[in-house]
């Protein structure tokens, strides 16, 4: 297989090269400067990316380098008013990662790029830039600028991970839609001690809602940042009035250093295709979004988990070509209706303006699990029901998100069920394994596991196919019956629940992966 060519060595571009080599593909991975950025954009990753750094092998690492945080807090600014926080402890029994974490991109991005090199030395091409390509029925032809004159790269797939301002995009001619507006945003990263000589009792990641001028406080790992709006028509701060707003907010300290601002103009754009042929965009080059309630970065990080299991199946000849098609027809409303609309509800959130705001609207639970992304659903069986907000515990549905419980595997140990779930499709039989059920041989990309309240007897021929799931837990917090099965993708949402039949989930699952006509 020739190499799958990545242009663009963003937070996106980089979490692609580490899924494609999970997946065993080849790829090549480009950009145009000649080092990653250092510029200060995005601090907050959410629990669903953390799934994805754990699956593909860097988890580690970015969590050795951040600020775990379980408490997003919410404060009325002008009154200094505390409203319920954002509880992720909430979710310990949902994920291993029951937190978000700060970790500033420019931090980030060296942490993916060396996980890379360690992986794939001599993959990724700084100093490249893109500057045409060609695409046939099966394969792609890049050409770059090098500093050693034009250089020209075959490839099997093209993925425009390059930006806002795409070139790929720009070539292909794809339309954009939607709206930038002249509302800014400041973003300025303060040195200054508020932990032993100037104390101050502030969430690592509070949101100070106030209609004059709201304010957003990460505490990163080397600085605070502070997050302010800044009307369209004022010229952006100097130094002295910086530190007089950042003193307005927290009161006097005893030494204060500015280390980086940024200014960025709010957008809600939307690729109107994501895919043409054998090339797909992905992060901003579909989808600009305001990084309000960190949906920016995260976002993008869902293209990541969509996209690379579809190639990696399509190359194996598990699957047809069109499976490819379900990336952008899933993705797409939730990065345009789903993280856009949500973005633009929390900008209104922290102006005061709270009505009709579904994504905080339902219990402790159910905000926890909707601000770290974890209660995306897609719509995985084209029946147009998907969403990112959950309002209330209750049973899982087609096109969720599977909770990552833990079960007890053959040797007795714990294990968490996203590992059970990394490179296939998997059937969970929710069955009696007393009664020695039959299990189906497992397939390329298709295994069968039996999870039951019962451990299973030692000579039943069972015991390594089944998992114990101590009290009906897990079968409990699904609401799914005895004598279900439940067909998971390799992304952990949800394909299929149906009663065990064996024919049917055979049926179920040819559909997916070879469907008889592209959508």
């Amino acid at each position: 297989m020739k190499p799958i060519l990545i242009v663009g060595a963003g937070p996106v571009g980089l979490t692609t090269a580490l899924a494609l080599d999970f997946y065993g593909l080849p790829y090549q991975l480009f950009e145009e400067d000649g080092s990653l950025s250092s510029d200060t954009k995005a601090g907050t990753i959410l629990t669903r990316t953390l799934e994805a750094f754990r699956r593909y092998g860097v988890s580690g690492q970015v969590l050795s380098k951040a600020l775990r945080v379980d408490e997003i807090g919410d404060v009325e600014r002008s009154t200094n008013t505390a409203r319920p926080s954002v509880r992720t402890d909430l979710l310990a029994l949902e994920t291993r990662y029951p937190f978000v974490i700060n970790l500033p991109q420019h931090h980030l991005e060296p942490i993916l790029h060396r996980a890379i090199e360690d992986k794939s030395p001599g993959h990724t091409h700084l100093q490249h830039k893109l500057t045409t390509f060609t695409a046939a029925t099966d394969s792609v032809s890049a050409t770059f600028d090098t500093p050693d004159g034009p250089r020209t790269i075959e490839g099997s797939y093209l993925l425009a991970c390059d930006g806002g301002r795409s070139t790929i995009r720009s070539m292909l001619d794809i339309p954009v839609e939607g709206e930038s507006l002249a509302a800014r945003n400041l973003l300025v990263d303060i040195k200054v001690d508020l932990d032993v000589a100037n104390p101050r009792d502030y969430p690592y990641l509070a949101y100070f809602a106030d209609p004059d001028e709201w304010m957003i406080l990460v505490r990163q790992p080397h600085c605070w940042r502070f997050l302010f709006p800044l009307p369209p028509d004022v010229p952006e701060p100097g130094t002295d009035e910086l530190k007089q707003k950042v003193l307005k907010f927290i009161g006097p300290v005893d030494d204060i250093e500015i280390l980086n601002t940024i200014v960025y103009r709010i957008h809600h754009r939307i690729a109107s295709q994501w895919r043409s042929g054998r090339v797909f965009l992905m992060g901003d080059a579909a989808h600009l979004i305001t990084p309000m309630w960190a949906l920016g970065l995260n976002t993008g990080i869902l293209d990541a988990i969509s996209l690379p299991w579809r190639l990696a199946w399509v190359a194996r000849g598990w699957a047809d070509d069109a499976l490819l098609d379900g990336y952008g027809r899933e993705q797409r409303p939730v990065a345009a209706q789903g993280s856009g609309e949500m973005a633009e509800a929390g900008r209104k959130y922290m102006l005061g303006q709270q009505d009709n705001l579904r994504a905080m609207s339902g219990d402790a639970w159910a905000n926890a699990i909707t601000r770290t992304m974890l209660g995306v659903r897609l719509d995985v069986d084209q029946s147009g029901d998907w969403s990112m907000v959950k309002t209330e515990l209750g049973p899982v549905r087609i096109g969720d998100r599977i909770p990552d419980f833990v079960l007890h595997g053959p040797d007795g140990e714990p294990v968490r069920l996203h590992q059970l779930i990394d490179d296939s499709f998997v059937v969970l039989h929710f069955t009696d394994v007393r009664r020695r059920p039959s299990l189906p041989q497992d397939t390329p990309g298709l295994k069968h596991l039996i999870v039951s309240r019962w451990d299973a007897p030692l000579d039943s021929g069972l015991r390594e196919r089944a998992y114990f799931d101590v009290g009906d837990a897990l079968r409990n917090r699904l609401g799914c019956a005895l004598d279900t099965a439940i067909l998971v993708r390799p992304d952990d949402h949800i394909a299929a629940i149906t009663p065990i039949d064996h024919a049917t989930i055979e049926r179920i699952h040819a559909r997916i992966v070879r469907p008889t006509t592209r959508p």
